[in-house]
């Protein structure tokens, strides 16, 4: 859960942010990553009110005005607001209100307000800075994502011991998905990558009635959600018996990639400079053509999201994103290796958030 004090000192920024020649005195959110970000609202996805959530005023003067209906779940009330309006859509006796979320906004009315939507003249300038602020953590926010991340080690921590040939994706989902929700100690989210690989022109994806084979390369690349935010890591597993002289080579290929990205991250760096690091470890060894996708890239309330560590970057680290490193290489009759951390940047370098071991066995 983020703080109090964490969404006010945000919403304090926001507005010192603003340009001055944008007057205006409140503007009005209704993306649940901003509900999230500067209140702590956050709607269970499995409930009545999935996909619904509220609009969030924001007042220069420093008030926030969370307006939702009435249907939804109990998270909302933990929202860090100064007055919540409950909007009714439906009492069980009379017919709902129409389309739920129109209901909301037009129960606010009101002709002085910026929306965050690209049909405002302003409202793509009113992202994009959001967008921007999100990039510098603040403590509540890595505190939250490292609880996500304590939560996904149990995951790992299952699928070493358990997963065995015979057993299908789905199979390796349902039980790490079972060990994540015990170390979590309630219902969470957990999507992301349970798949052989390689297949046909297959890196990952979601798990599928595929039975795993004894010598099969499964890679888990998977984010445990809380109060909307997530970590993503990844760990690619031999199943069933020892590693086989080419698969230990890309265990180690990727290893060292790792580690070459690693000593590049600092504030100030270029995402560029990360970037041509992962890769050129990969062309020493004559296999950078079988990394074919990003080196890393930022995390939080979405994913990915900035910065991106890509081939064609033109972005610089700065201290308080949260990014990841995410090496992985490809080879049809060898198998398919991802592997992935997830670091705080730093004036000086980078903190590891994520502490499960990376290992193939």
């Amino acid at each position: 859960m983020l703080s109090p004090d964490g969404c006010r000192s945000r919403r304090r920024r926001f507005w010192e942010s603003l340009s001055d020649s944008i007057p205006i005195d409140c503007v009005r959110l209704a993306d649940p990553i901003h509900l999230a970000y500067f209140a702590n609202c956050y709607v269970e996805p499995i409930s009545l009110g999935a996909d619904y959530g509220g609009v969030l005023e924001l007042h220069r003067d420093g008030r926030a005005v969370l307006w939702h209906e009435n249907r939804l779940p109990k998270s909302v009330e933990a929202a860090h607001v100064d007055e919540r309006k409950v909007v009714p859509w439906y009492d069980g006796q009379t017919p709902g209100q129409c389309v739920r979320r129109l209901a909301v906004v037009n129960a606010i009315g009101g002709d002085r307000r910026i929306h965050d939507h690209p049909s405002d003249p302003l409202g793509p300038a009113l992202i994009n800075g959001i967008a921007q602020m999100r990039r510098r953590k603040d403590l509540d926010e890595i505190d939250l994502l490292k609880r996500c991340m304590r939560v996904a080690e149990a995951g790992f921590a299952w699928s070493r011991t358990n997963i065995q040939p015979g057993m299908t994706e789905l199979d390796a989902y349902a039980g790490v998905s079972a060990a994540c929700m015990r170390a979590a100690g309630h219902w969470a989210i957990i999507y992301g990558d349970f798949a052989v690989s390689p297949g046909p022109e297959r890196r990952g994806g979601p798990p599928t009635p595929r039975v795993i084979q004894a010598g099969d390369m499964l890679i888990l690349d998977y984010s445990v959600v809380l109060g909307q935010y997530r970590g993503d890591f990844t760990n690619t597993l031999v199943v069933g018996r020892e590693p086989a002289p080419g698969q230990k080579r890309l265990y180690d290929l990727c290893i060292a990639a790792m580690r070459a990205g690693e000593q590049e991250l600092r504030a100030g760096a270029a995402c560029q400079t990360v970037y041509d690091a992962v890769r050129a470890s990969f062309a020493s060894a004559g296999m950078a053509d079988y990394f074919p996708h990003h080196a890393g890239h930022g995390l939080g309330l979405s994913h990915p999201e900035a910065p991106f560590i890509v081939r064609h970057s033109t972005e610089t680290l700065i201290a308080g994103d949260v990014v990841t490193l995410e090496p992985g290489l490809y080879v049809e009759d060898v198998g398919g290796i991802r592997i992935e951390h997830n670091y705080l940047v730093t004036d000086h370098g980078y903190e590891r958030l994520s502490q499960h071991e990376i290992v193939l066995r």
